[in-house]
C-alpha cells in the first residue's frame, strides 16, 4: 500500500491520503503552494527549535473549502465525486490516516464506529457551503487498493 496516495479525477486533484505509517526525514508538503488549505508533515529531532513567529495578515481569496481529516480511530470509506457529482471510486482509511480533500465531492461511510477530527477554512457559511447530493448503491461501490 502507498503510504502517500494522490486521487485524480482527469488530472484534477480530488484528494491526498497520508497512511499512518508514512516517515519522512525533515519537512514535506503535499499540497501545491495555491492550494488553500496547505498539509505538511514534519520530523524533526530532539532539541531542534521552530524558532517563534506570529503569521502576518494577508489578504487571501478563498473560493473552495478544502478540508482535511484525521482519522482518531475506526475505519471510514471515502467516496469520490467529481464536479458533476458522478461517483468515481472510494478509498478505506483508518486510524492513524490523514486525508485532504482538494476538489469534486465526497462522501463517508462508517465502517466501524470511528471518530475524526477536520480541519478547514472558516468561516462556516451553513447551507451556503453544501450541496448535497445522492449516494452510490451498495453494488455500484468500487473500492480502490493502491
Amino acid at each position: 500500500m502507498f503510504m502517500v496516495e494522490q486521487i485524480k479525477n482527469n488530472n484534477l486533484l480530488l484528494g491526498i491520503i497520508i497512511r499512518r505509517n508514512f516517515s519522512n526525514e525533515s519537512i514535506t508538503f503535499f499540497t501545491p503552494e495555491n492550494f488553500s488549505q496547505q498539509l505538511g508533515y514534519m520530523n524533526r529531532p530532539k532539541g531542534y527549535r521552530i524558532m517563534p513567529h506570529i503569521h502576518k495578515l494577508v489578504e487571501r481569496k478563498v473560493e473552495l473549502t478544502q478540508e482535511v481529516l484525521f482519522i482518531k480511530s475506526g475505519k471510514v470509506r471515502v467516496d469520490f465525486y467529481d464536479e458533476n457529482r458522478n461517483y468515481l471510486e472510494s478509498r478505506i482509511i483508518v486510524e492513524g490516516d490523514v486525508i485532504l480533500l482538494a476538489h469534486g465531492g465526497h462522501g463517508f461511510y462508517m465502517l466501524e464506529p470511528s471518530e475524526m477530527i477536520e480541519v478547514k477554512q472558516g468561516p462556516y457559511c451553513g447551507e451556503m457551503d453544501k450541496e448535497r447530493f445522492d449516494v452510490p448503491a451498495d453494488d455500484e461501490v468500487s473500492i480502490k487498493i493502491k
